[in-house]
């Protein structure tokens, strides 16, 4: 259990509308990046949050068409990892990782990837101290945490394995485009400058794990601390300040939107447990009720049960069909 997080606040206002898909966002010595999800090539833009709109300060491209390009990370070397992984209609025989040196030095490298049992939906990526990247899918219920099995080819594809899973808690936070439901998938990522705090997203919070010894495997199965991001229309992207700012952008579709700011929020993964995650952890203000998630989950099973219903008649009329 923690105390409670502060309320987010407004840092700039978005009106670019090369970020009106914002789904990425990663913070460096030289300042905020940001990416959108759409567009036929890599764009990374730099920009300035000191207010009141997001301006672009710079842009670095790469010459790669990528399929949904959907979070951003930061490599020990300074590397910035785009993870080119969105696959909504999970149809993809790979996915990629596009790298772009520090400081623009040398040219972006393409690795491709595979998982080990078939197509997936990743929009976080992760990239530790060991420089290794971690991908998180995002499945409702129990997400997958994949890394390539080797060192990543180029272009590949390097097969990835499946090396933990993570399950959001509850949330009575309001937002997100899927009410309760996207309170439980994994949307984004991030982790502290001093890499000791792994975040994960949903549509409508961020859950911060302590990280030790730098396994963020292991920090992800233990009990996060919450900090509430209500009102964003389909929050996709987050980011650590070096003093512990946690950023946090939606994408719109349409600007004008907001890139907002929680002062000290990875202070609060301090207070949360190590140990192993109890099935549902609690949250913090969290309604005793029951959870804002249970009407949608019980309506997909209930439309689970009319198509498994509909597939039997169908089977039956069909046998008949066979015999006449």
């Amino acid at each position: 259990m923690t105390a409670g997080a502060p309320a987010p606040q407004t840092r700039c206002t978005v009106e670019d509308p090369r970020l009106s898909e914002l789904s990425g966002m990663v913070v460096d010595e030289r300042g905020l990046w940001a990416t959108d999800d759409g567009g036929r090539r890599v764009e990374l833009h730099r920009l300035d949050t000191t207010g009141p709109i997001c301006r672009v300060l710079e842009t670095r491209t790469a010459a790669i068409d990528p399929f949904d390009a959907e979070d951003l990370a930061r490599g020990p070397d300074g590397t910035l990892w785009v993870a080119d992984t969105g696959d909504n209609e999970r149809r993809r025989d790979t996915v990629a990782l596009v790298a772009l040196p520090a400081g623009g030095a040398g040219g972006a490298r393409l690795h491709r990837l595979t998982y080990p049992d078939g197509p997936h939906d990743a929009e976080a990526l992760l990239v530790g101290a060991d420089g290794v990247p971690l991908l998180i899918t995002k499945e409702v219920g129990r997400a997958g945490i994949y890394r390539p099995a080797g060192p990543p080819a180029e272009p590949g594809p390097t097969p990835l394995a499946l090396v933990g899973e993570v399950a959001l808690p509850a949330s009575d936070t309001a937002g997100g485009p899927l009410g309760g439901l996207g309170s439980r998938q994994v949307t984004g990522a991030a982790l502290s400058a001093d890499g000791r705090v792994a975040a994960l997203r949903s549509y409508t919070d961020a859950w911060l794990y302590p990280v030790t010894d730098g396994d963020l495997v292991a920090a992800l199965a233990g009990t996060p601390a919450r900090v509430p991001l209500p009102g964003e229309p389909q929050g996709e992207a987050l980011a650590f300040e070096p003093d512990g700012t946690l950023l946090s952008g939606s994408e719109l579709r349409v600007v004008p939107g907001e890139i907002r700011a929680v002062p000290g929020a990875a202070g609060l993964a301090a207070t949360s447990g190590r140990g192993p995650a109890p099935a549902d952890p609690p949250v913090v203000g969290a309604d005793e009720s029951a959870p804002a998630w249970l009407p949608a989950a019980v309506g997909a099973v209930a439309a689970a049960g009319v198509l498994v219903l509909l597939a039997v008649v169908m089977a039956v009329h069909g046998a008949r069909r066979r015999r006449r």
